[in-house]
């Protein structure tokens, strides 16, 4: 290629008068080719990925302003040409040399493109995902952070949503999809005007749009437009019950999985991992605080296939309660979406588990901090309330029950009682934390104690948290906050545990085994031994 050639001549020479001479006849071929582009049947994208080097290498020496032949770039050939694999991997691999710079000359240009981006690495693979990894974080900014998680997790129907299109219309290179899209536009104009003054919805105007597959995805719906979108326009509510999405989720449920759908499926939770890492360590709190509701509202919504589903899901919930260990407080500014995802607890299995971490979240993190005690009180009447309505309505069941059930009812009920013991573990932890919470967490705890049918383990969770919330020092050890310093007279600082006398073994020995307390152990359990001196040392309690 000869204009690799001429960039490599400029490079090595480094003279100036050198890249002037070449400069105007390879801006003129930028642009020719850009023109070119809608009736060209070859690939232009490695000839201006080569060019758009030479910008960003001599741009200083002949005043050249790359950004706008990098956004022509992404919106002219990219947009375009991103099922290319050659053209694919080679902007990944210029993205990635250029990483510094694009960062610090142009932080905006990856924030703006990444949803054209995940179209790359959706269409092309696993082959492509080191390489995507190295770029995801730069793709992350102050306006690009939140709309990014929403458009990560749903890759795998961005997969279902690009195979209709290389169905429906033929090979996605060239301008199929920017066809799609454009001439979808004025119809969707249309339905937005008409919503506005009359009320009607966009989804009464999209219903009849003629398709003959049951389970095809309606090109003018709303929910497959902002799938395919080239460019970030903010945070979209995606609702998953709009036809459009309907119809892809039936579509992916009822046919067998592609070999570009079960990558998708593998990536997106590696995606998941790294994107919560990102936001974790560099991301500013208060985006992270408004990132949660969003993870917590999506928990329930994600693509339905069962291994994919639970990987997706232990990062959400791993992300929440990783951002709730590093921000206590956001417990209480989250006060209102944690207390109306409480309120669902019940209504399904998923909803259940989310509701668990949260409980233990309360509980671990007092609700938010000894200065919130206004947000733990509510927080602990929620809780009392999830007690209050197994106890009233005998969710849990009797304990004499008889007769077989099925896997779904045992199941549910296991799922119940571990949500139970969750919630008794935190009214226990926050009247611990907030002392006036006390005598109405006892009364709680009394209540299930009492209880005619309640299962056994709870039962005997109350039990053993009325007997410790009854000696202060104790259970300010036990259950505590886990990070801090204690300094009330009796209690463990676990942080200090390599300096304790022998006196606080047993509590050390109670906090990590579960059941009745053995009064026979060996040192050997607890400290690691060197030399066998201690290994043969009993120490029995009188």
């Amino acid at each position: 290629m000869k204009v690799k050639k001429i960039y490599d001549i400029c490079k090595e020479a480094m003279s100036e008068d050198l890249v002037t001479r070449a400069y105007p006849h390879i801006n003129k071929l930028f642009h020719r080719s850009v023109v070119a582009l809608p009736q060209s049947q070859t690939s232009n994208g490695l000839l201006l990925l080569t060019i758009l080097q030479f910008f960003l290498d001599f741009g200083e020496m002949v005043l050249h302003d790359a950004d706008p032949s990098l956004r022509t770039f992404f919106r002219s050939c990219l947009s375009r040409e991103f099922a290319d694999p050659r053209v694919a991997e080679a902007t990944l691999d210029f993205l990635n040399l250029n990483k510094i710079k694009l960062i610090n000359v142009y932080p905006t240009l990856l924030p703006q493109f990444f949803p054209l981006l995940l179209k790359l690495i959706a269409w092309n693979g696993e082959k492509l995902e080191e390489k995507f990894q190295s770029v995801l974080p730069a793709m992350m900014s102050n306006g690009s952070f939140l709309p990014l998680f929403p458009s990560l997790t749903d890759l795998p129907i961005l997969v279902v949503a690009l195979e209709k299109v290389e169905r429906s219309s033929g090979t996605l290179l060239g301008s199929s999809i920017a066809s799609i899209q454009k001439s979808a536009a004025p119809e969707m104009l249309l339905a937005l005007m008409d919503e506005a003054y009359t009320g009607s919805t966009i989804e009464d105007r999209s219903g009849d749009s003629g398709s003959e597959d049951s389970n095809s995805i309606d090109v003018a719906d709303p929910v497959f437009l902002d799938l395919l979108k080239d460019e970030n326009d903010g945070l979209v509510e995606r609702h998953w019950t709009s036809p459009g999405m309907t119809a892809a989720l039936q579509a992916a449920i009822n046919s067998s999985q592609s070999d570009r759908l079960k990558q998708a499926l593998n990536m997106t939770p590696r995606f998941l991992s790294l994107y919560f890492a990102v936001a974790l360590r560099d991301i500013n709190d208060s985006l992270v605080c408004a990132l949660i509701p969003i993870v917590m509202s999506r928990n329930s919504t994600i693509f339905p296939d069962k291994t994919f589903a639970f990987e997706a899901r232990k990062r959400l919930s791993d992300f929440i309660l990783a951002a709730f260990q590093g921000s206590p407080h956001f417990i209480a500014l989250l006060k209102k979406p944690i207390v109306d995802r409480l309120g669902e607890a019940y209504d399904s299995p998923i909803k259940t588990e989310l509701a668990l971490h949260l409980c233990w979240a309360i509980g671990e993190h007092g609700g938010g901090g000894a200065s919130h005690k206004d947000v733990a009180r509510e927080l602990f009447e929620s809780l009392e309330l999830l007690l209050y309505e197994n106890l009233s309505t005998s969710r849990l069941g009797l304990s004499h029950e008889t007769g077989f059930e099925s896997n779904g009812t045992n199941s549910r009920r296991s799922s119940q009682v571990r949500l139970l013991s969750f919630v008794i573990t935190a009214v226990a932890k926050l009247a611990t934390f907030h002392t006036e919470l006390l005598p109405r967490a006892q009364v709680a705890l009394a209540k299930v104690a009492r209880s005619r049918g309640t299962d056994k383990r709870v039962w005997q969770r109350a039990c053993d948290y009325l007997g410790l919330l009854n000696e202060p020092a104790i259970s300010l050890s036990i259950l505590g906050p886990s990070i801090g310093n204690v300094k009330n007279p009796g209690t463990v600082n676990w942080t200090e545990g390599g300096s304790k006398m022998v006196a606080h073994v047993p509590f050390y020995i109670l906090a990590g085994q579960e059941g009745p307390p053995f009064h026979d152990f060996s040192f050997s359990d607890i400290f690691p031994c060197h030399d066998g001196s201690l290994s043969k040392a009993r120490t029995k309690k009188s």
